[in-house]
């Protein structure tokens, strides 16, 4: 991210979410909210995606992720879960969909240039802040993001569930396992979902590495490029040397097979974008 200025990142993960309810009737993944949040933006949203078909498939990774990891939250809030944490929360609405639920506080984390902007964007399109939301500033490539939560009120011996949606990318490969580390390290114990992209040259379908190059461009252009690849198995290993003990993942082919099972073109399975849920004990 360029100094001072809010993410633009995570200004067209918002507009992608806000074309899905628009062109394809929010039918993975439901968000009011989305529009709204965007404002002045939304029509240009709205027009890059439709000017831009062949972005499609990544506007429905982008709605499959956030359902998997909305749906995982929901769960643990069932569960008794009552601390949840936005890594990177960008323009993401969740947290003022939510229904009181008594004891419930979510933890919003990022950049203090990208919190600003939505802030300033929650008040003018008139969402009201709710009482269980904290915002806290950090950058997740600089220093303690423990200290950071435990200051804002955070209480880590109590279980958290966390949704890291868009973020891995853009980070080191040390900051993204130092991130994992601290969460392993919650006493009280952590659940997590991200989004992880393996190595663009494992990927076989030739189309899909242009896209991706296209993409990898644009977002360099921005100043945010991308800077971190995972290889899955390995992914795996150090997590689990981590202390994390439960994981699913699902890579394109599994994320449409369980939320577009209709569809005619279904991806292979094997490299690309990933989606992952994982626990401690």
């Amino acid at each position: 991210m360029k100094h001072g200025r809010a993410s633009r990142t995570a200004l067209g993960a918002a507009g992608r979410r806000a074309a899905h309810q628009t062109l394809e009737g929010g039918a993975i993944f439901s968000d009011p909210l989305a529009l709204a949040i965007l404002g002045d933006d939304a029509k240009d949203a709205l027009d890059a995606a439709r000017q831009h078909p062949e972005q499609r498939g990544l506007r429905l990774f982008i709605a499959m992720r956030s359902r998997f990891a909305e749906d995982s939250a929901k769960v643990a809030i069932g569960r008794g879960v009552r601390q949840i944490l936005v890594l990177g929360a960008g323009l993401d609405t969740f947290a003022y969909r939510l229904e009181g639920t008594e004891g419930l506080r979510v933890f919003e984390l990022d950049h203090p240039a990208t919190q600003r902007d939505k802030r300033r964007r929650l008040a003018k399109a008139g969402i009201s802040e709710p009482p269980h939301v904290v915002y806290v500033t950090h950058d997740l490539e600089h220093g303690s993001m423990t200290a950071a939560l435990e200051a804002g009120g955070l209480d880590t011996k109590r279980r958290v569930f966390v949704l890291w949606l868009g973020v891995t990318p853009y980070l080191t490969e040390d900051a993204v396992f130092g991130t994992l580390g601290e969460l392993a390290r919650f006493p009280g114990s952590a659940e997590v979902v991200f989004d992880y992209a393996n190595p663009p040259h494992t990927i076989e379908e030739a189309h899909t590495r242009d896209f991706h190059d296209q993409m990898a461009a644009r977002v360099a252009a921005g100043g945010e490029p991308f800077r971190c690849y995972l290889d899955t198995p390995a992914l795996h290993r150090r997590a689990r040397d981590l202390g994390i003990v439960d994981i699913e993942d699902l890579d394109r082919a599994a994320l449409v097979a369980r939320y577009l099972p209709q569809t005619t073109l279904q991806p292979r399975q094997g490299p690309g974008g990933h989606v992952v849920r994982m626990a401690t004990r």
